[in-house]
């Protein structure tokens, strides 16, 4: 499966931004869709995912600013991101977990958010 990441860029403290990860095949069947982020000289965290029934996951700092949502007919994953904080700064990648266990990962997006 490819998964092909778009959004990210430099932005200020405040506004919106969306991220899109759209895969090469159907993701009806995929178990868990989300994003991680990686930050300068942090390890990498779960920032939010979207099992294929069940409630969303939200790392506590991004709940309410957050929102991720999948579209199954358009085989995308997408993270609203709303009010960015600095902090909000990271590499982002999409994944994809398999009913089987395995996981894909997306190219990382660089999200900059400047104060």
């Amino acid at each position: 499966v490819q998964l092909q990441v778009f959004g990210g860029g430099l932005v200020h403290a405040g506004v919106y931004l969306r991220l899109s990860c759209a895969a090469s095949v159907s993701i009806f069947s995929f178990n868990v869709m989300g994003w991680y982020r990686q930050a300068p000289g942090k390890q990498r965290e779960l920032v939010a995912n979207i099992p294929s029934g069940g409630r969303s996951y939200y790392v506590d700092s991004v709940k309410g600013r957050f929102t991720i949502s999948r579209d199954n007919a358009k085989n995308t994953v997408f993270l609203q991101m709303n009010s960015v904080k600095p902090e909000d700064t990271a590499v982002y990648y999409c994944y994809v977990l398999h009913n089987w266990g395995g996981t894909d990962w997306g190219q990382g997006t660089q999200v900059t958010v400047s104060s």
